[in-house]
């Protein structure tokens, strides 16, 4: 299974990206990040349109879709690792990870996504959710690979 992270905004040198890049690096999966911008200066509904289009563009055709949004379903890291699973355990072969800008995500992403999925109904700096989604897939690698679970 491939894992992609498709995300609006570059990210800079600093903390939030270190933390990526240190979870990243122990995920055995194969792990991409695209990055995307629009060059557009668009506000609201068309921003949010143009960002999908770029993001949905970004992934392999046929990806399975999880879109991180403020409103989707919160899980703990063990009901996340067993979904995780299911989706090895099916053959997923991409499965793809969506943060959108600003102002949230376009609802064509949260239609297509297979899980709407919240970290937290609090709102977070996108740049520190790449961190927090590498943290809970390199989790739930480990939850899967029978290590122990200090949670369980």
């Amino acid at each position: 299974m491939r894992i992609w992270l498709a995300a609006v905004g570059k990210a800079k040198p600093g903390p939030a990206r270190d933390l990526f890049e240190e979870y990243k690096a122990r995920i055995t999966w194969p792990f991409q990040l695209r990055e995307v911008e629009t060059k557009k200066r668009l506000d609201g509904d068309e921003l949010k349109r143009a960002e999908a289009e770029l993001l949905l563009a970004s992934l392999p055709p046929g990806a399975t879709i999880v879109a991180l949004d403020e409103r989707g379903r919160m899980m703990g890291s063990e009901d996340f690792a067993a979904r995780m699973g299911q989706w090895r355990d099916a053959a997923v072969g991409d499965l793809a990870f969506v943060i959108g800008g600003a102002d949230g995500l376009d609802a064509s992403i949260r239609q297509k996504a297979a899980l709407v999925l919240a970290f937290s109904p609090m709102t977070w700096p996108h740049m520190m959710v790449r961190g927090m989604l590498a943290e809970q897939v390199y989790r739930a690698q480990q939850i899967l690979a029978g290590h122990p679970y200090h949670r369980a």
